[in-house]
């Protein structure tokens, strides 16, 4: 597959704004949903939304995820920072510190850092979901 230079420079200004976040505090700014470089894993669908630090300096990091029928982002794990999950359409089975639960439109699930926990599509159509990753990630 080749790629042109427009097509090149049209990919860098896309990701540019999403890598100079990672640098510092975020700005304050208007994040557009047509704007936002979308990741495709097979049937899967990821967004970049921001990652950075607060103005007073606490680490944040926002996406959302596309989901198809049956599947799960990853398998079970864990990591420090705590992460908030809301569920914008569809349904996730959500697996938290071994307990099972249907999470559906509008549900949130909140994981403190060091839990276990995992989710999957339990439904028929494509789910979509935000994560909030909130403190540091190492």
């Amino acid at each position: 597959m080749s790629v042109s230079r427009r097509q090149l420079a049209m990919l860098l200004s896309a990701i540019a704004p999403a890598a100079a976040q990672q640098q510092g505090s975020l700005p304050t700014r208007v994040y557009k949903w047509e704007d936002l470089p979308v990741r495709e894993r097979g049937e899967n669908r990821q967004r970049a939304i921001l990652d950075g630090k607060t103005g007073k300096d606490f680490p944040i990091e926002i996406h959302e995820t596309e989901l198809a029928p049956g599947l799960a982002p990853h398998g079970s794990h864990s990591h420090i920072h705590d992460e908030i999950l809301i569920v914008r359409e569809g349904s996730l089975e959500s697996v938290i510190k071994g307990k099972t639960e249907t999470l559906t439109t509008g549900s949130l699930a909140y994981i403190r850092g060091g839990e276990e926990h995992g989710f999957r599509n339990a439904g028929q159509t494509m789910a979509r979901y935000y994560i909030l990753a909130l403190g540091p990630k190492k």
